[in-house]
């Protein structure tokens, strides 16, 4: 029976060591992970920092800083004063999916979770959506999964406007825009690049629909509780004032971008189609890294090259309008951090 019993002891302390060791590993692989996705974003910005300035020589050099000193900044603080006016209306638009499903947000907390969302965007990709949905859980005792599920739901709208705008730009700017994808992307690499979105899109819609496996039915479950927040959209009484305010975001965020092309003279004449093809460009930027960090100048400066703008004048202007709404989202992301307390001194 001591025999017994000490193997008994001796087993379970080698399965409570391997479970030691696997939370460890699992800790480890997670915070590999979380750095990864902070470092390697902004190390790509960093290498096509380099290396667009690498390419110029030292009188380019002089001249994009010849057109800092000399831009029109009051077309800049204009511009930033309409995209503050943007995120006023998305925290507006949000407490209409919130309402939908019962819970009563104030507009200072949704303007300051969506301004530490956009903040939190330039660290950890696609993290200002959490940590929206973590705010409102925690100051208005909104469950996570539907916050976080009437987010996802703005965002399906949001990703809709921008194809429409995507569409309209490719229509109306053919040529510019072939021209451009194929430049970056030659046409038998997009054709594999598709083919191999469309067989992993399978491949994860079979998993998810006939997979047993324990994370898959973890996916599931989480899922099912987003719908709520989703459906919020569709089933919302005042969809009107949801879908004028998206069509106050959008017309703020064209707005805000073409009245920055008259802060310098050479982008002052520029065309409204290549306004629109360079404002999709650089929000897909935007979208795809820590918010356009190092990328968003670069597209930018690739993509006015087509409307014989020169790279020296496209790289100016891309970090002058690339700056000036970082320190928007700076200023107001930090300031809610400051002041989220203080509005919720009660809770």
């Amino acid at each position: 029976m001591n025999k017994s019993s000490s193997h008994d002891t001796e087993n379970s302390n080698l399965v409570h060591y391997d479970l030691k060791e696997i939370t460890k590993t699992s800790r480890i692989k997670r915070l590999i992970s979380k750095w990864l996705s902070i470092t390697l974003p902004l190390l790509l910005g960093v290498f096509l920092i380099v290396y667009s300035y690498n390419k110029f020589s030292p009188e380019q050099l002089a001249e994009i800083k010849s057109y800092f000193r000399n831009a029109n900044y009051n077309y800049i603080y204009l511009s930033v004063f309409i995209a503050f006016l943007g995120s006023a209306s998305r925290a507006y638009r949000w407490k209409y999916s919130l309402e939908h499903m019962g819970y009563e947000t104030s507009f200072a907390n949704n303007f300051m979770a969506v301004s530490i969302g956009y903040l939190m965007n330039m660290t950890i990709p696609r993290s200002g959506e959490i940590s929206r949905a973590l705010i409102v859980k925690k100051y208005n005792n909104i469950p996570f999964d539907k916050g976080f599920g009437s987010i996802v739901a703005e965002r399906i709208v949001d990703m809709m406007v921008l194809l429409f705008f995507i569409v309209l730009a490719f229509f109306l700017q053919f040529d510019i825009v072939k021209a451009f994808i194929l430049d970056k992307i030659p046409l038998e690499e997009a054709f594999y690049i598709l083919a191999a979105g469309m067989v992993l899109l399978i491949i994860s819609v079979l998993v998810y629909y006939y997979s047993t496996l324990g994370i898959v039915l973890k996916i599931k479950e989480k899922i099912s509780g987003l719908k709520e927040g989703i459906m919020s959209v569709v089933r919302m009484k005042k969809k009107g004032a949801f879908l004028f305010h998206t069509l106050v975001i959008w017309t703020s965020y064209v707005l805000m971008f073409y009245i920055t092309i008259f802060a310098l003279d050479a982008t002052s004449s520029i065309s409204f189609g290549a306004v629109l093809t360079s404002f999709i460009v650089g929000s897909i930027a935007i979208a795809a890294t820590s918010s356009g960090f190092g990328t968003y100048p670069v597209m930018m400066a690739k993509i006015l090259v087509f409307y014989n703008i020169s790279e020296t004048v496209g790289t100016a202007f891309g970090w002058i309008v690339w700056s000036s709404q970082i320190l928007l989202v700076v200023f107001t992301g930090v300031l809610s951090f400051l002041l989220l307390p203080v509005f919720n001194r009660k809770k």
